[in-house]
Formats: structure tokens, C-alpha cells, sequence
């Protein structure tokens, strides 16, 4: 989200006019209206006078990832891939150059941080120990299938490797 719509978007949850923030920041409401739209960006006083009087923080306003407090927000991805480690998973990815799904076999999501996870990939089944960990942008990841207790891993002949 930019810096605009942050700023509108509090201004708003503080039931402040443009013209009523203005008048707080010395600055005209012409100038609240242009930063709200992303025409034009205040100056770094502007900026923490603003947080002061919408009681959020500069790091929410300038930011992506940081609630108005200033703590980093967690994606829902992050929620889904602590439910998936260290289990065995299977990775859908979004589309290839060719059109088609990449379908990666079962995995096990060992860790994640921010836009990465390292995922252990099995390259030989008869030889566990040579399975391969790879680093995956989340961005990539279309869908994440896990396997039911009890469930043993199968490999439908659709799949790609």
C-alpha cells in the first residue's frame, strides 16, 4: 500500500478532514490531497508530525510489511508454511514459459524466511541421502497439498519432477 492511501486511510480511522490535518501540519489542504493521491510526497518533518498526530508509526507510513505500529506483519502465507514444516508437502507453482503447471513432487518445507523456503527435494528414492535442499520464492508457490495423517505419498503420472 503507498504512502497515499496509508495516509488517507488513518487520517480517515482518526475522523480527520483533509483540511483539519492540514491545519494541524501547517500545509494547505491542496497539499494533504496531493499526498493522499501520491502526486507529490511530504518533507521528513511532515512525515513524523503526521505519525505523531494519526498515532501511527513513520515505518507504517513508509513501509510495506509494518502495522501502524511499527511491527512487522506476517503474511498469511507465513501462517500456512509454519503449519507445513518438516511435513512432507507437495508444491504446485504458478505457470512455466510453455503454458503448463509445474508440478513439483512431494517435499518437505524444512524453514522459511521472509520470500524464501527451503525445501528438501527427493532426486533418488532409492537413496534418501542424496535428496537435494533447494531455496523456492514464495512467490512462486500456487498451491501447497498436504498429505493426511496416515496418507502415504503417491505419484500421479501427470506430475513433473
Amino acid at each position: 500500500m503507498s504512502l497515499g492511501n496509508k495516509l488517507a486511510e488513518a487520517r480517515r480511522a482518526k475522523n480527520l478532514t483533509q483540511e483539519q490535518l492540514a491545519e494541524q501540519l501547517e500545509v494547505t489542504r491542496q497539499a494533504v490531497s496531493r499526498w493522499e493521491s501520491d502526486a507529490a510526497y511530504p518533507e521528513t518533518d511532515k512525515i513524523v508530525r503526521m505519525a505523531q498526530i494519526l498515532e501511527v508509526s513513520c515505518d507504517y507510513l513508509l513501509q510495506d510489511g509494518v502495522d501502524e505500529k511499527g511491527a512487522p506483519v506476517k503474511p498469511p502465507v507465513t501462517r500456512l508454511l509454519k503449519q507445513a514444516q518438516g511435513k512432507k508437502v507437495k508444491l504446485t507453482f504458478y505457470e512455466n514459459d510453455d503454458g503448463m503447471p509445474v508440478i513439483h513432487d512431494w517435499c518437505v518445507i524444512q524453514d522459511f524466511d521472509g520470500a524464501w523456503a527451503s525445501v528438501e527435494v527427493v532426486v533418488n528414492k532409492k537413496k534418501p541421502d542424496k535428496n537435494e535442499v533447494r531455496l523456492i520464492p514464495l512467490s512462486a508457490i500456487s498451491t501447497v497439498t498436504f498429505l493426511r495423517d496416515g496418507e502415504t505419498a503417491r505419484r500421479s503420472p501427470l506430475e513433473l519432477s
